[in-house]
């Protein structure tokens, strides 16, 4: 059961990041990199934070740094650059319900301003949820990029031919 929650849910990002890949206009031969990628990268934070307790915000860096080196690692193979990977893979990850707490939260805040321990509920929730949704979003920019910062000779040779790419 276990292991069917996890294929699922790898296999419901795979869906929904072709789809924003297919916005972007990438390569046909980069779908199904894209969809490997937001496959693995969503079913290990599900994974991480549903079996293993692992807070949100940890689970995305843990995820982004599998789908970065993993787009650095089938970019090369392709010829495709790691921003058309990792970008559609990283999108089905970020927090939209927190996000759509935080407007709620505000708005709801603004309709009870003479309540006062109305008004403190609401601003909580709006200041715990923006902080989720940033943290998560942060280091899902930090864990994608980390593996360019970290191999850098071989991301900016990944779409070059190995002649072209000692000339630079």
């Amino acid at each position: 059961m276990i292991l069917l929650d996890i294929l699922t849910d790898g296999m419901f990002a795979a869906v929904a990041a072709i789809g924003f890949g297919a916005i972007s206009d990438p390569p046909l031969r980069a779908f199904p990199s894209i969809a490997l990628l937001a496959a693995i990268g969503h079913a290990l934070r599900f994974s991480l934070m549903t079996y293993c307790g692992v807070d949100i915000a940890t689970a995305s860096l843990c995820a982004s740094f599998s789908i970065g080196m993993g787009s650095l690692l089938l970019g090369k193979r392709i010829y495709c650059p790691m921003t058309v990977l990792y970008i559609p893979a990283l999108l089905p990850m970020i927090p939209g319900m927190y996000a759509y707490k935080i407007v709620f939260s505000l708005i709801m805040f603004m309709q009870n301003l003479q309540d006062p321990v109305l008004q403190h509920k609401y601003l909580l929730d709006l200041f715990t949820n923006t902080i989720v949704t940033c943290s998560v979003i942060f280091m899902l920019a930090v864990g994608a990029t980390m593996p360019l910062f970290l191999f850098i000779n071989r991301a900016f040779s990944m779409t070059r031919h190995k002649d072209q790419a000692e000339k630079s």
